[in-house]
């Protein structure tokens, strides 16, 4: 995830709890993309920082367990720099303008100038913090196959320039249910629409107050479509079966107003996230041992790296250490 801000719910339901079952089944790595923050906030790095600690404190509150899985900081694995480079080389300009998310959020954010290099390369970056740990598999939504795709091409040109170093990496792909902003569009930080995993009761019942409903029901007296309704779709993520079904009858026969499902949501919401929250603090109080796990994790994650960096010197002919080794002083 990258470093860009607080984790909302969209990236709990979409991402967050699909990586603490994964924990269950396979070897992972978790991190925190921090270089990647820079494709868009270049202008202000200032909280890049604490928006990874903040983030790392929200997985662990989640279920991600250090000691299960390799948890780090990309910036903090230099290898990630080195091969994105070695990958910039070898990628087509053709490749990344086709990306069709870059088209999208190059419209979608005006307020920033993200006409940089950085962000065109984008997927070179992302395909080396894929490909140095050999990855086989990479969870994914529907949504970003198109990413993973471009990723297991370059993998092929280089695997097909310098010899077989990597896997071409595979898609694990998620459920990713639809998580609604607060206007109804996909929840994103970019639309400031979101609620987010650390939003306080009283922060988390405005932005319910403030949220886009059913615009076929202008009456209290008219039916709903709970179908077509943000609401709704909240309930079916974190409400109890029984009353999700309930608030779906009583919307259509306008039993239930858009304002008390609006109350009747944020007491799910806060019920929900304060497990989360209450772990999240005690976190983010032993900042020591917070940054300990991460320095580990870090560690952890550079021996696989440099391991890969070994092999894609050689593949090219730039070993210099091995050929200093060999040769007499």
């Amino acid at each position: 995830m990258r470093s860009t801000g607080k984790l909302h719910l969209g990236h709990y339901f979409g991402t967050l709890r699909n990586w603490v079952d994964l924990q269950e089944k396979h070897r992972c790595y978790f991190f925190a993309a921090d270089w990647h923050a820079l494709t868009s906030d270049y202008a202000d790095p200032s909280r890049v920082t604490e928006n990874t600690l903040e983030a790392f404190a929200d997985w662990v509150a989640s279920g991600i367990d250090p000691e299960r899985s390799t948890v780090f900081v990309q910036s903090m694995i230099p290898e990630h720099a080195e091969l994105h480079l070695v990958l910039s080389m070898i990628t087509p300009l053709g490749w990344l303008e086709r990306v069709p998310t870059y088209k999208d959020q190059i419209r979608e954010i005006s307020n920033k100038d993200l006409g940089t290099y950085g962000f065109l390369g984008y997927p070179v970056l992302q395909t080396a913090d894929i490909i140095l740990y050999r990855a086989n598999l990479v969870p994914v939504g529907e949504d970003q196959s198109s990413h993973l795709e471009l990723s297991r091409e370059i993998t092929r040109r280089f695997n097909g320039l310098y010899g077989e170093v990597f896997p071409e990496p595979r898609a694990l792909y998620a459920p990713t249910p639809k998580v609604p902003g607060l206007d109804g569009r996909k929840m994103s930080k970019s639309y400031d629409n979101a609620i987010n995993l650390s939003d306080a009761p009283d922060v988390v019942r405005e932005k319910c107050r403030s949220m886009f409903t059913d615009p076929t029901r202008l009456r209290r007296s008219d039916p709903g479509h709970p179908e077509s309704c943000n609401l709704y779709e909240f309930h079916k993520l974190l409400s109890p079966t029984d009353v999700a079904e309930r608030v779906a009858r009583e919307c259509r026969t306008a039993t239930i107003g858009c304002v008390d499902d609006k109350k009747l949501l944020a007491e799910q919401l806060n019920a929900f996230l304060e497990p989360i929250q209450r772990r999240r603090a005690e976190l983010l109080r032993e900042r020591g041992a917070l940054l300990t796990l991460l320095r580990e994790g870090s560690e952890r994650a550079r021996e696989r790296a440099r391991e890969t960096m070994a092999l894609v010197r050689g593949a090219l002919g730039m070993d210099y250490e091995q050929l200093l080794r060999r040769e007499p002083q």
